[in-house]
């Protein structure tokens, strides 16, 4: 856990995953639709970015990197 939250921007792919997957472990990226997925995010510690910046494809990007780091 950690000890501060990271600041999280949209833009931030990686540090998303890693947030994501510490605050939602028994959660698997295949069982997630990009809906879901931007509440998730959104809802994250430390999430400072502007709910309408996000695209369809930074979601399915978070959503790639999550899949990759979990298998």
């Amino acid at each position: 856990m950690f000890d501060h939250e990271p600041e999280l921007f949209w833009d931030s792919t990686y540090a998303i995953v890693m947030s994501l997957m510490e605050h939602h472990p028994t959660r698997h990226p295949d069982d997630i639709g990009i809906a879901e997925l931007e509440m998730l995010v959104e809802a994250l510690p430390g999430f400072q970015d502007d709910p309408a910046l996000v695209t369809e494809q930074l979601l399915l990007d978070i959503l790639t990197v999550w899949y990759e780091e979990a298998t």
